[in-house]
């Protein structure tokens, strides 16, 4: 990675990262583009072991081998070494995706103390995601100190929702300290809408689905409802939180079965969706091939695709009908039987799927005869986490000239 290197607008390094994983990009951006230079992943394989890989856009440059047991701290310093390797140009600034970021900070900012302060406050909102998250931020702050670091964040795309759909019912008091549906998964929705660009119907429903997920109704490219509420683990099963949950369940355990906030927090996050009803796994591609021996595998399955049929038809009803559905996420641009599942539990509406389209993964997989559209689309996260962080330098560089003394 050198200052040297050529670029034809502003390059920016993304950090995408989880509890057991850390996505990250190089990106030249110019204007409304961002072209990745470079792509790669570090990610958990099992037994501890670590895994890194990573591609140039080129391909010239080529990496993919394990790190033993590399702990999460140190993982940033092998992407370093990554960029340094392949003479790719430096970055001049660096994005970071953030799941939350509470209720003041809704717009992609640059990270000061002050920002830091304020994610440590809202750490409650996401546990899962937020301090691993802050834990990246500080590791890069290291590597590349003086080089400005952004924070984008999931909820920004949901702040257009009305309060029919953000407002929970709950006394003001609680609402007026934050509480309330937040909706995330909103930089791989902003990178649908993004994708879609003059194709963008006026009602469209993105479903993403991964180990988390959710479903987003959008009316001409806003968001207007959403799954996810207060935090991610709201909405559909996913692979190991629960998704929407009798409250009442909570407090009987809480009461009753000498659970502890601590422990209620493990199961509904990390013990529960579709590795709780299994007892096998949250990931899919396991279930699927244990399902025709393991009838709770089976059943995980059938359950995940009908919470996701009936929040499909609930986000149907918020838009006043649907003219495209678009599946994205791993499952959602992987699993042609998760697709079939929710089109055939939807056909009642006029959705038909073209079988040989889906299970050949195109990119439009209805039938000729549907009244809804359905599309297969990768999310593009991470380059709208570069878009984002190039808009914010720009802002901030032109601030700067203006301040400055005629």
């Amino acid at each position: 990675m050198t200052a040297a290197g050529e670029s034809a607008g502003t390059v920016i390094l993304t950090f995408n990262g989880g509890s057991s994983s850390l996505k990250f990009g190089l990106f030249d951006v110019a204007g409304a583009k961002a072209e990745p230079l470079l792509t790669g992943e570090i990610e958990t394989e099992g037994g501890g072991a670590v895994r890194l890989h990573a591609a140039s856009a080129t391909g010239r440059f080529h990496v993919d081998h394990s790190l033993g047991e590399a702990a999460p701290g140190s993982w940033i310093g092998h992407v370093v070494d990554v960029l340094e390797r392949s003479d790719l140009p430096a970055p001049a600034a660096i994005g970071h995706r953030l799941v939350h970021g509470g209720p003041r900070l809704l717009a992609p900012v640059l990270i000061d103390d002050a920002v830091l302060d304020q994610l440590e406050s809202v750490r409650s909102f996401a546990p899962v995601h937020i301090p691993a998250a802050l834990a990246t931020i500080r590791v890069a702050q290291g590597h590349f100190p003086g080089c400005p670091q952004i924070a984008c964040f999931d909820t920004s795309f949901h702040t257009t929702m009305p309060a029919v759909a953000s407002t929970l019912p709950l006394p003001k008091a609680l609402r007026d300290r934050g509480v309330r549906r937040y909706g995330f998964h909103g930089l791989s929705c902003e990178s649908i809408v993004r994708h879609l660009g003059p194709a963008l119907p006026e009602r469209l429903i993105i479903a993403h689905l991964g180990n988390g997920a959710s479903v987003t109704a959008v009316r001409a490219g806003r968001s207007i409802d959403t799954s996810m509420g207060l935090t991610p683990t709201g909405g559909l099963i996913m692979g190991r939180r629960t998704g929407d949950l009798d409250p009442g369940i909570l407090l009987h355990l809480l009461r009753d079965c000498g659970y502890t906030p601590a422990t209620l927090a493990t199961l509904v996050d990390r013990e529960s969706g579709m590795l709780g009803i299994s007892g096998i796994d949250s990931d899919l591609r396991r279930l699927n091939a244990a399902a025709p021996t393991e009838p709770d595998a089976a059943l995980a399955i059938a359950m995940f695709g009908h919470s996701l049929a009936k929040m499909l038809a609930a986000m149907a009803c918020s838009l006043g009908g649907v003219d495209m559905i678009v599946f994205t996420g791993g499952i959602g641009e992987h699993d042609c039987g998760v697709r079939a599942t929710a089109a055939t539990a939807l056909s009642w509406m006029g959705v038909a799927l073209d079988p040989a389209r889906n299970a050949a993964g195109a990119e439009t997989i209805s039938g000729d005869s549907s009244r809804v559209v359905l599309r297969v689309l990768a999310a593009q996260e991470d380059a709208q986490i570069a878009l984002h962080s190039a808009d914010l330098l720009g802002a901030s560089n032109r601030s700067l000239r203006d301040d400055e003394p005629v």
